[in-house]
């Protein structure tokens, strides 16, 4: 049976992207990037939520990321999602969810204001239910 592990996000850069490079020389970046979901209560009061994901990028598209990316730049990224886990110093488990890139597009910031207030389909959140999902 085939499987999908697919994560597509569109937000701003939380801070500078950080290049490093793996002992055999390929480089990797690392990037956070927010992500933002407006929607208004049943009281009528509208909200705003955050969310932060860490994205991962690989050689050539690393380096792209590293010399174009910048602190609160809009973008489009697309890959998996992979859990990192490992022993801490003080031996405690640790994980963490990363997004590992395979495509970048750097976004002009004039398309955040085009997109609708309640996000890129023009669905609300409140208005659907779980009767209404088809699967």
């Amino acid at each position: 049976m085939a499987s999908v592990n697919k994560m597509i996000i569109i937000g701003n850069l939380g801070s500078e992207p950080e290049m490093r490079f793996t002992p055999n020389g390929n480089p990797v970046t690392s990037f956070r990037v927010a992500t933002n979901w407006r929607y208004t209560t049943s009281q009528g009061e509208r909200r705003e939520e955050t969310e932060w994901f860490t994205v991962v990028a690989w050689n050539k598209l690393a380096e792209q990321c590293n010399q174009f990316l910048a602190k609160g730049r809009l973008i489009y990224v697309e890959g998996r999602l992979r859990t990192r886990t490992w022993d801490s110093q003080d031996g405690e488990k640790r994980f963490r969810n990363e997004i590992v890139a395979d495509h970048v597009t750097f976004l002009p910031s004039v398309a955040a204001a085009s997109l609708p207030e309640e996000g890129m389909s023009g669905i609300e959140g409140d208005d659907v239910s779980p009767e209404d999902i088809p699967f």
